[in-house]
């Protein structure tokens, strides 16, 4: 017989504009956190100084190593979504809560071993190998069709974005787009919710690709401005991610309060006073 599957959190309908409100809430949020919020945007930018350092005169490789590395942002924007939960909740949000969020995630360790406890893990693990997936295909995809070597962002402009075909840029894009979508759907939710709730890792995919189905538009709108103000941190030499990092990462919490209805799963933490809307109990 097959396998009972557990019911999953109910997802709300929410307005095709609804996203511009997750952004006033997290401009608020980084104001009420202070540095600690822009100390993350800080390390993904000095991280991607470091890719750029490494790869800068094989651009081929840094193309899809830069955008590959931000399939792992929901990742890495954990402990931004506990900092907003933290604020949302009158709690401190602090380094010590960036410190307990990747130490000590879970507060009950009752079953450290069980599949439970490391879901968060093997989702960054799932997410990193689909970077690592897309950072190949890029490379050899411009390598392979590329007229001229591309070493240099010059080079992947002139060779690649205004050839007089077009067609590979083209192919880059939609290539990237048919991996990209599938990611963004799977991870839009998932992690505020494997952070907050007794979740199982497919009830997090399952429950995120079911808030993208009942709210296709707000949500391709949602994806249009992580994409934009991405590129504008790209852009500005890397130096706009130290505010557009935190800001999509406390947005992203915003948007699973909007979206989600987890109450009926359990908390990560048992012994918190608060209930899913973040008011006392």
């Amino acid at each position: 017989m097959p396998r009972h599957l557990p019911p999953l959190p109910a997802v709300r309908t929410i307005g095709l504009l609804q996203p511009m409100d997750w952004l006033a809430l997290a401009w608020h949020d980084m104001a009420r956190a202070g540095w600690i919020s822009f100390a993350h945007g800080l390390a993904l930018t000095l991280f991607g100084a470091a890719i750029l350092a490494v790869a800068h005169n094989r651009f081929w490789l840094l193309a899809g190593a830069l955008s590959g590395f931000l399939v792992v942002a929901p990742v890495l924007a954990t402990s931004l979504y506990a900092l907003s939960r933290a604020l949302e909740r009158g709690e401190p949000a602090n380094f010590a809560l960036v410190l307990k969020t990747w130490l000590n995630w879970q507060g009950s360790h009752v079953d450290k071993w069980g599949r439970d406890y490391w879901c968060m893990l093997q989702f960054g693990a799932l997410l990193a190998l689909a970077a690592t997936g897309w950072v190949l295909t890029s490379a050899a995809l411009i390598t392979l069709l590329a007229p001229v070597p591309v070493l240099t962002p010059l080079d992947f402009l002139r060779h690649v974005v205004l050839a007089r075909d077009g067609w590979l840029f083209e192919l880059w894009l939609a290539l990237g787009s048919f991996m990209a979508a599938p990611i963004f759907a799977s991870s839009v939710v998932a992690m505020p919710l494997l952070l907050e709730r007794r979740a199982s890792l497919r009830q997090a995919v399952l429950t995120s690709w079911q808030a993208v189905l009942v709210n296709p538009l707000p949500m391709a709108f949602w994806a249009a401005l992580i994409l934009g103000f991405t590129l504008l941190g790209l852009g500005s030499l890397l130096l706009g991610l130290i505010a557009v990092m935190p800001m999509l990462g406390h947005a992203s919490w915003h948007a699973y309060r909007d979206l989600i209805d987890a109450s009926g799963l359990p908390q990560r933490e048992p012994g918190s006073s608060h209930d899913s809307s973040g008011v006392a109990a």
